[in-house]
């Protein structure tokens, strides 16, 4: 890939001092020029300009920031920006003659508060990225940590999130093959995931990537933590919409929360629609934890997938299915598909080639799914 549409901002040593942030103590501004700051701060070169300061010298030769992950910011080419957040912005980007997003967080130093948790957020990020490998979550190249921006390198995800794709397409009009696809993707690197004792936090439309092949790969870790330090800790982490009503009512929660996420996800393949659309993100959170609602399953939905949804997004945690059942179930209404057989019931965790057994006949078995602890 040329570099040509890059504007030639390559992060190189530079003695031209950063734009500096908005100050909030001038308490006497003109509105205007607030906005023309504001402009000014969002532009591509204000952030960029964050990791291209006089600093950056001293910043390379300290030992103690630099870690095996640790970026070579003069091989960075910033793009144009394709994402933002409240504290990020993603950029596509060339680093190392290879194309990648580029997550660049600002650290504010005003509210300590906002600070202490955007960088606690980043080194998880790091930590976790950095030590997974797996077709389906997205790869991690390398970080910096440079007050007040930090960044984390991906690879380039050329067609954007799941929500993206999904709002291109007519409501119900993905087929049952590609819904399958999709879901097998998002299953399976999930499924790793929590084998690495990860839980997620935030599985959603948006946190879920495809690449030129139309592959989903799971992204955005800020919020995962390990099962081990955070399976009994309270709070609702993630986005209402998406989020398991135990983690609504801050109860504890386990990697089942992530269960949940997937079944409002498998539910928005196969409608193409926004879950709770119409309602705000408060109101849906409301709706889900107070009067156990969920998103209207359509009649055009396979009965088995509709079954799938229903048990992963149930109150009860222990009534959701692991991934690995989840998988293995997927797994099976795909070869159907292939085979030009009719959907059934997947009941009890049975193996590979058991399942290819039954397949000549697709018999319906118990609708029953097993209840895991």
């Amino acid at each position: 890939m040329g570099t040509s549409c890059f504007r030639g901002l390559r992060l190189r040593k530079s003695k031209s001092k950063p734009l500096p942030f908005p100050s909030s103590s001038n308490t006497n501004r003109n509105p205007d020029m607030e906005t023309l700051e504001k402009k000014r701060f969002d532009s591509l070169e204000s952030w960029s300009m964050l990791l291209d300061s006089e600093n950056l010298e001293t910043w390379e030769a300290s030992k103690d920031d630099q870690e095996e992950w640790t970026a070579d910011l003069s091989q960075l080419f910033i793009g144009n920006k394709f994402a933002s957040g409240a504290h990020s912005r993603i950029y596509r980007g060339i680093y190392k003659q290879r194309a990648v997003a580029v997550k660049m967080v600002r650290i504010p130093n005003q509210n300590e508060e906002t600070r202490d948790l955007l960088e606690q957020q980043f080194k998880s990020e790091v930590a976790l990225l950095s030590r997974l490998f797996h077709p389906n979550i997205v790869q991690f190249i390398a970080a910096c940590k440079k007050p007040p921006a930090y960044c984390i390198i991906t690879e380039y995800m050329s067609q954007g999130t799941l929500r993206m794709y999904l709002n291109k397409k007519e409501p119900y009009s993905l087929s049952t093959e590609t819904i399958l696809r999709l879901a097998l993707d998002i299953s399976r690197g999930m499924q790793y995931l929590h084998s690495q004792g990860v839980i997620h936090r935030d599985l959603k439309s948006n946190n879920l990537l495809l690449n030129d092949e139309m592959r989903v790969k799971v992204a955005d870790f800020g919020t995962s933590c390990l099962e081990t330090q955070c399976q009994a800790s309270k709070g609702n982490m993630g986005t209402y919409r998406w989020m398991a009503p135990e983690m609504i009512k801050e109860k504890p929660y386990t990697r089942k929360v992530d269960v949940y996420s997937f079944g409002i996800v498998l539910w928005e393949l196969t409608t193409a629609l926004l879950p709770f659309q119409g309602m705000t993100p408060v109101q849906a959170a409301f709706a889900v934890s107070e009067k156990n609602e969920r998103p209207p399953l359509p009649d055009s939905c396979q009965p088995v997938l509709a079954h799938l949804i229903k048990h992963c997004w149930a109150s009860n945690p222990s009534k959701r299915p692991d991934f690995s059942y989840i998988v293995s179930a997927l797994e099976k209404y795909d070869e159907c598909v292939k085979e030009g057989l009719p959907l059934t019931s997947h009941s009890g965790m049975v193996s590979r080639n058991v399942i290819l057994k039954r397949l000549k006949g697709c018999i319906p078995e118990s609708s029953s799914i097993p209840i895991h602890a």
